[in-house]
């Protein structure tokens, strides 16, 4: 499978796309790795992000974990396109209650119009990781909108 970027500035336009997208920034969420076919965001727990329960809220898991998976086809797709999530489901695996979440995006398929990628949403508490979510994504490649 070729994880070739198909735009020589593919790094500094994924961040500045991420940087741009507010929601992720109201939550909280970082961008800690990014490469070609793969991005990584951090959420760290605050309390407006949890349930009921004190878990992080399904709702901000699959966020990051949509986010991950969306960056991580972004940085394959050609200047002046844009990524749309088209399609995911997510399956919540276990309670997420640690300090910090890290939503590992990877691209399973490329494509020139729908690119296939998965995310694991893991919680983080000293060394210790717990898988908490799993997702499957379908990404539109879209031309003309910003990226």
């Amino acid at each position: 499978m070729d994880l070739s970027p198909r735009d020589e500035n593919w790094e500094p336009r994924v961040r500045a796309s991420f940087a741009a997208q507010k929601f992720m920034t109201h939550l909280g969420a970082k961008m800690v790795h990014v490469s070609p076919g793969a991005v990584d965001l951090e959420l760290t727990m605050q309390p407006e992000l949890t349930q009921q329960h004190g878990f992080f809220h399904a709702g901000a898991t699959s966020s990051i974990a949509d986010s991950a998976a969306g960056y991580a086809a972004l940085t394959l797709f050609s200047a002046g396109f844009g990524v749309l999530t088209s399609e995911y489901k997510i399956n919540l695996l276990n309670p997420a209650k640690q300090p910090v979440l890290l939503a590992r995006g990877r691209v399973v398929k490329p494509g020139r119009t729908l690119t296939i990628a998965k995310a694991d949403v893991y919680g983080l508490d000293d060394g210790e990781q717990v898988h908490v979510a799993t997702g499957l994504f379908t990404l539109m490649s879209v031309a003309g909108v910003k990226d």
